[in-house]
């Protein structure tokens, strides 16, 4: 007989292993004997030996059973998740001090599985991927309130990894009303975002402080490949004589032409094209460019696609070597996971060496200080970004 309150899950050798390596998750194979409970209840785990190792969010359906909450023996209540809310939110206050745009809990990288919470001003966004999560959601948005005084959670629940966990494609308000479009900085760059249609949860944070960085780089004539509501191209307009913007979706393209207005960016042109297109047809038409940005969506969204995402992560970089002048910069991304860093960098070296291009690495960086990496969990780093100069 246990003495625990919550229902008691046994992992074998490998399971306990992975926990004790860093890794918060452990397969349904490596779950020795299954607990008795529903999806997304907390329960506890013990090894063979009855030793206890952790509690945990428990999933019936998705193949990862187990996602750790805690090595500790305690109480995962309200009180518990308030707590590491808080302590998610103190890294980000330290980081940005008043800036009120940033991912507030970054999921098992701030030891709450299965949360995504971003922040846009006063209003939040969440993510609940999990059953653990999904049940505690008016939870989760009360906490997220109260901790950042926001006037209304929204959730972005129309993300496809939720299907492995059999929950519905939702999103709308969880809190408070839908504020409708909503207005945030960048440094001095202001956007208008539509929380509810963008991507993700409105925009990518993940990419906020390499936009800075690659502002800080540009110069000249400026392009910037899938530009999405420019991020990177509004930033970049600040010290480029132009700025082209290429995005071939119509709606960001519209708010990108809105976000450019907003700014008085008046040397902003946004071209609606593939990107792909724009870049072989520049390239074939000899115009060049001092200052070039690629940052395309995830090309190898699982483990089956990643030869056909290298070959296009490298055409995109080929035709962006060849259409640099002299001294210019390349900021080159990729937020594939299975697509690692070295592999990356790897197909951007063979770009450069088959454009005939010499090439300095001058930073190596990854996503913002409000997306932190998991130490012993390599899922957590999938966004890679090379700043780059033809010299």
């Amino acid at each position: 007989m246990n003495h625990f309150a919550e229902p008691v899950a046994v992992l074998s050798r490998k399971g306990v292993e992975r926990i004790l390596h860093g890794h918060p998750w452990v397969y349904r194979s490596d779950v020795a004997t299954p607990p008795r409970a529903a999806g997304g209840d907390v329960v506890v785990l013990l090894d063979g030996r009855g030793r206890f190792q952790g509690k945990a969010f428990w999933s019936e359906r998705s193949q990862i059973a187990i996602r750790l909450l805690t090595r500790n023996e305690e109480p995962v209540d309200d009180d518990f998740f308030a707590r590491r809310i808080a302590s998610a939110a103190g890294l980000r206050r330290r980081a940005f001090g008043q800036e009120t745009l940033w991912r507030a809990v970054h999921g098992e990288s701030d030891l709450l599985p299965g949360l995504v919470a971003d922040r846009y001003g006063d209003v939040g966004v969440i993510q609940t991927l999990v059953p653990g999560t999904e049940r505690r959601k008016e939870l989760l948005a009360t906490l997220l309130s109260r901790e950042l005084g926001l006037r209304a959670v929204l959730e972005r629940n129309d993300v496809r990894v939720r299907e492995l966990e059999g929950l519905p494609q939702v999103k709308g308000p969880v809190l408070g009303q839908d504020p409708g479009p909503v207005e945030v900085r960048e440094g001095a760059v202001r956007f208008r975002l539509d929380l509810l249609a963008g991507q993700k949860t409105g925009s990518f944070l993940d990419q906020r402080e390499n936009h800075l960085r690659a502002g800080e780089y540009a110069h000249g004539r400026a392009l910037d490949c899938f530009s999405y509501a420019g991020g990177f191209a509004l930033q970049m307009a600040q010290r480029a004589d132009e700025v082209v913007a290429v995005e071939m979706q119509p709606g960001a393209a519209a708010m990108l032409r809105e976000n450019a207005a907003l700014n008085g960016a008046a040397n902003v042109r946004v071209e609606e094209k593939n990107a792909f297109d724009f870049l072989r047809d520049e390239s074939d038409r000899g115009r060049t460019w001092d200052t070039i940005v690629l940052d395309p969506p995830a090309f190898a969204k699982n483990k089956t696609s990643v030869d056909a995402a290298r070959r296009g992560y490298k055409e995109v970089n080929l035709r962006a070597f060849q259409s640099l002048n002299e001294g210019g910069v390349l900021v080159t991304a990729s937020c594939s996971y299975h697509v690692s860093a070295e592999a990356f960098e790897e197909l951007v070296r063979d770009a450069a060496h088959d454009a005939g291009r010499a090439v300095q690495v001058l930073e190596r960086r990854g996503a913002g200080r409000d997306h932190p990496e998991r130490l012993g969990m390599p899922e957590s780093r999938y966004l890679k970004c090379l700043v780059l100069r033809v010299p």
